[in-house]
């Protein structure tokens, strides 16, 4: 099976991938002894940002080399100003066309393609590439376009792959007991006031087995009391569902020794903290620095 990834690294970071892990990411694509034939990531770079700000170059070139170890290569598009008609400067660096150009181009030397972005405008790239015979996967946070998840074979939130986003604090691994996880709530009973979230223990073997019964299932199911979930604000009249994403620590069972249930629950994505600083994230092996996005006008 020959692979190839699209990452659009901007709108990714801007719509929840924030600290995204590369590496993780490539071991997603390429489950199953997969080989990956082309890994491209679509960046941006301000020239005149550059030159004023050390702090700005220095760490756009520390992620494309972070980027490059890791087997991709780096697409840079510069940034472009202009100025509107009330005098207002704005930067534009869109890779979307380049981006849709390659994969296509690329296309016919591919098995699978993996597009990284919520974008809508991919939605006709996708079905494009479906005529040319090529299963298309898309991983995204936030801002999904509804039309681009029908459109793929196969859509999984980026916040459901383990290990895709770096942890905030350091703990068990995930699926470990004490750990945190992400997971869907696939079973409730409101009568009865429980229900079952199930998350994905890691991504090798058929993802489209998601009864955890079966010994090939590459998911796990752990119970959660409706309690956890309306401290979390959830209105459980809505489950069982795939839009809400939650988050929670597997922590032992009060009532039946072994098992691990769901608790401390959170509903994902959380509002996100805005800091105009670049900020290092860690990756795996070593650690890099997640892209500086465009911060315009």
């Amino acid at each position: 099976m020959r692979i190839g990834v699209y990452v659009d690294t901007e709108n990714i970071t801007r719509n929840g991938g924030r600290g995204l892990r590369y590496d993780v990411l490539r071991e997603f694509a390429c489950r199953d002894d997969a080989d990956a034939l082309r890994l491209n990531s679509y960046t941006s770079f301000d020239s005149e940002r550059a030159q004023a700000d050390e702090d700005y170059k220095r760490n756009v070139r520390s992620f494309q080399a972070a980027l490059r170890d890791f087997g991709y290569k780096v697409i840079v598009k510069r940034v472009k100003w202009y100025v509107n008609d009330d005098g207002k400067r704005t930067g534009k660096a869109n890779s979307d066309l380049d981006m849709a150009v390659d994969v296509l181009l690329e296309a016919r030397n591919i098995d699978r393609v993996l597009l990284a972005t919520g974008d809508g405008d991919f939605a006709k790239v996708a079905r494009a590439l479906q005529n040319m015979g090529c299963r298309v996967e898309v991983v995204a946070f936030d801002n999904v376009s509804g039309e681009l998840r029908r459109e793929a074979d196969l859509f999984v939130s980026g916040y459901l792959i383990p290990g895709l986003l770096p942890s905030e604090t350091r703990g068990p691994e995930w699926g470990e007991e004490g750990s945190r996880v992400r997971g869907l709530c696939h079973w409730y009973d409101s009568l009865k006031g429980y229900g079952f979230i199930r998350y994905l223990r890691f991504f090798t073997g058929p993802l489209w087995v998601t009864d955890t019964k079966r010994q090939e299932s590459p998911y796990a199911s752990t119970f959660v009391h409706s309690s956890e979930l309306q401290r979390a604000g959830v209105n459980t009249a809505e489950l069982p569902s795939r839009e809400v994403i939650l988050e929670f620590t597997l922590l032992p069972s009060p009532t039946k020794p072994g098992d691990l249930t769901a608790q401390e629950v959170t509903v994902v994505p959380r509002p996100a903290i805005r800091d105009p600083r670049p900020v290092p994230v860690p990756v795996r092996p070593g650690a890099s620095v997640e892209p500086v996005g465009n911060r315009a006008g």
